[in-house]
């Protein structure tokens, strides 16, 4: 009996056991063609990766992009604008309406005396330049004294959070405080530590400077967007392309200043005669006056030629475009958005990118739903109660209240053919009047209701009013016919030119 028989193994199976199997990936290989590409690569954690001073050095370098480059500023005001709009609006849809219309208007009045609206631009525009942004929920007495709930909105820069030292740690762990997110056993953040003073500010000591406020984090909303596990901090959004907007600076210095150089010249003069050859002498690098709209002679022996720029400003434009919708890529932006311009775009790829761009701010703005706005209207609610009598008090809960948030709508490239697709849906009961109207931003109640007095107004004063079937009926009689002879004659004639 054999070794193998001993162990209970048959003389095949121990030999595909000793086979080791040894599987290599191209990407894996370190070689010197890729050694220098991959030597920043790290095996460090999400935290570890975003030290401080990588994140404050990323920060000032967005922020220095943004003040000083178009396009990035561009691109950081457009995010803000598309994905907050002129604003969303409360509707609460619960049983009792006269207690919604009580709360979405006191909400609205209450969001336009804090400009909400623009606080969220704001906050918007702060995550995708400088990576995060820090919301503090505080109390404003002047609130108070126009009638409305106190509750306000404290926007906190990035730089603002950071780990305090020595006794401000108040006896947390250090490893438990993430550079002034401090967090639980499980990573959860339970506190932050905010400075009361900007750090970069020239206030002094006595103005605040270097003392911190530890809030609980029900009363901070963190807003930044993790790209791993256990990451407790945020990085620009515009980091990947950081080095393409100094490649397109350099880029357009470089191009400027070739052209610049070669307009500095009038020309040069220069001699085909070979050392010591028949040719009057010349003072090397002598510069010659020239006259307007006059004939020159040259000297015995020379010819003048212009200098010509030697970049490729052909490629300038191809350059500039590639080089952009790089860029955009790192925030979900089409080119034509981020350039504004749609020179090179037809009608359906324009619409095709629009549609992608859309989806992306659409994601943001349930992000931003579940993360700012649902927190907000939870505190409003509570404070709201108590101040107006008309809200019932089951509103104060707002688990208890279903409701939702109404953004403003995407213009549609062709309304035509989206009003003909909305009938279809509703005819067809594939949709309600309250998905068609919050799909436009509007509240389908208030709409009725508009139509309603429009149509009683219409009657009072003797004006015929028109039905959705017969405004249907009208159109398709507005409707253009389209001989098809008459594009066969189109396309004959088209070929007809290009043949020519």
């Amino acid at each position: 009996m054999g070794l193998l028989q001993a162990l209970g193994l048959s003389r095949d199976r121990g030999r595909r056991q000793a086979r080791v199997v040894r599987a290599r990936y191209d990407a894996a290989q370190t070689n010197e063609s890729n050694r220098r590409h991959w030597a920043n690569a790290d095996a460090l954690s999400a935290d570890a990766a975003l030290d401080p001073n990588v994140r404050a050095t990323l920060r000032n370098r967005s922020r220095y992009e943004c003040a000083n480059n178009s396009y990035a500023a561009g691109i950081v005001r457009t995010l803000g604008d598309d994905t907050i709009g002129t604003g969303c609006r409360l509707q609460i849809t619960a049983d009792d309406r006269a207690a919604n219309t009580i709360v979405e208007q006191s909400f609205a009045r209450w969001a336009d005396a804090i400009n909400l609206q623009a606080k969220l631009r704001l906050i918007r525009m702060t995550r995708a330049r400088d990576g995060e942004a820090f919301v503090v929920l505080v109390n404003n007495p002047r609130l108070r004294e126009m009638g409305l709930p106190s509750l306000d909105l404290q926007i906190i820069e990035a730089d603002q959070v950071y780990a305090p030292f020595g006794a401000e740690v108040d006896a947390v762990e250090p490893s438990r405080n993430i550079d002034g997110v401090i967090v639980d056993s499980l990573g959860i953040p339970i506190a932050y530590t905010i400075a009361e003073v900007h750090p970069g500010s020239n206030a002094g000591v006595a103005s605040g400077l270097g003392r911190f406020r530890r809030l609980p984090a029900s009363q901070v909303i963190h807003y930044y967007r993790p790209e791993r596990p256990g990451q407790h901090r945020g990085v620009p959004e515009l980091t990947p392309a950081l080095p393409l907007f100094a490649q397109l600076r350099r880029y357009t210095l470089a191009v400027l200043g070739a052209a610049e150089t070669a307009a500095t010249f009038a020309g040069i003069l220069y001699t085909d005669a070979p050392a010591g050859g028949e040719a009057e002498a010349v003072e090397p690098l002598d510069p010659i006056s020239l006259e307007r709209q006059s004939l020159l002679t040259m000297p015995m022996g020379w010819r003048m030629e212009q200098i010509k720029a030697e970049q490729p400003t052909a490629t300038y434009e191809m350059f500039k475009r590639e080089i952009l919708n790089e860029i955009a890529r790192a925030v979900a932006m089409p080119f034509n958005i981020a350039a504004s311009n749609s020179a090179f775009y037809n009608y359906a790829s324009g619409r095709l990118d629009l549609q992608v761009y859309h989806k992306s701010i659409e994601v943001e703005r349930d992000v931003i739903r579940r993360l700012i706005l649902e927190p907000i209207l939870a505190a409003w609610l509570r404070e709201a109660v108590l101040l107006e009598e008309a809200i019932p008090p089951r509103y104060r809960s707002m688990s208890r209240i279903p409701h939702q948030w109404m953004w403003p709508a995407w213009p549609h490239v062709d309304p035509q053919k989206e009003a003909a697709a909305s009938n279809m849906r509703l005819a067809s009961g594939l949709a309600t009047y309250a998905a068609e109207f919050a799909a436009q931003g509007l509240d389908w109640e208030a709409e009725f209701r508009q139509r309603a007095r429009e149509q009683a107004l219409a009657q009072e004063l003797g004006l015929a009013t028109l039905g959705p079937q017969q405004d249907m009926e009208v159109a398709d009689e507005d409707e253009v016919v389209v001989d098809p002879d008459e594009d066969d004659e189109d396309d004959e004639d088209a070929t007809e030119d290009r043949r020519r």
